[in-house]
């Protein structure tokens, strides 16, 4: 396919707006579930299941699956661990199958499972994403979590980078201004993100539950090649 479009949804609250069942579909939830998942796959983890509910995630634990599980921030009390990157080390999840329920991320990617491909989104694997979108010439959909369906900062700028990134192919073109007003606001913010990270609210929900350890971490390029993907009720990754 030719002249593909790029569009970019700002939250998922306005998804059926932008529904493409050709497209591929790229989910951002930079803070922090996205970017967990690339460093489990990165880290050796063999599957995970994304799961919208708490229910459904008490439920896998109690069958004896390991869990990691948050709302808020805040991990559960049943589960093995939460959703903050450094989780997710070589020696806890190398060939594990892990359930994954999070604040805003694991909904969302349930959300485009009806899509041509689904695919997980962090600054950790921006190279990589690019190459394949451009090598598979499908129109673009970057979905962006959000904070409980409300648009957010940190998701839009990632959004913005890895758009202005797939437009520099001439076979991708945007006529969408959430696109446009996502590259704006990455080109202001990309010299000095330290900085205006101090302006995102998910920045200062983390540093009030002393969970503010990842965000330089979070915003690092092009740490694993690995491009995690939905298949069926899995996420998975090439080898």
């Amino acid at each position: 396919m030719d002249n593909c479009k790029v569009e970019v949804c700002l939250t998922p609250a306005i998804y059926d707006s932008f529904r493409n069942d050709e497209a591929i579909v790229v989910v951002v939830d930079v803070l922090r579930a996205t970017s967990a998942i690339c460093t489990a796959f990165m880290n050796g983890a063999k599957r995970i299941i994304p799961v919208a509910t708490l229910e459904e995630a008490k439920d896998y634990k109690d069958r004896g699956y390991m869990v990691a599980a948050e709302r808020d921030g805040i991990v559960r009390d049943f589960a093995d661990f939460g959703n903050s990157p450094y989780n997710f080390t070589p020696e806890r999840v190398r060939d594990q199958e892990i359930v994954y329920s999070t604040t805003n991320g694991t909904n969302t990617i349930m959300m485009a499972a009806h899509s041509h491909e689904v695919l997980i989104g962090a600054y950790l694997n921006h190279g990589a994403l690019v190459d394949h979108i451009r090598k598979e010439k499908h129109d673009l959909l970057i979905l962006c979590a959000g904070w409980k369906n409300k648009f957010n900062l940190e998701d839009t700028l990632f959004a913005g980078a890895l758009a202005e990134s797939v437009l520099e192919d001439e076979n991708f073109y945007t006529v969408c201004d959430s696109t446009y007003a996502a590259i704006d606001l990455w080109s202001v913010a990309k010299d000095d993100m330290s900085s205006y990270v101090e302006k995102v609210a998910q920045r200062h929900r983390l540093r009030k539950n002393g969970l503010d350890d990842v965000l330089e971490y979070c915003h690092t390029f092009d740490l694993t090649k690995k491009i995690p993907y939905l298949e069926g009720s899995y996420l998975l990754t090439d080898s």
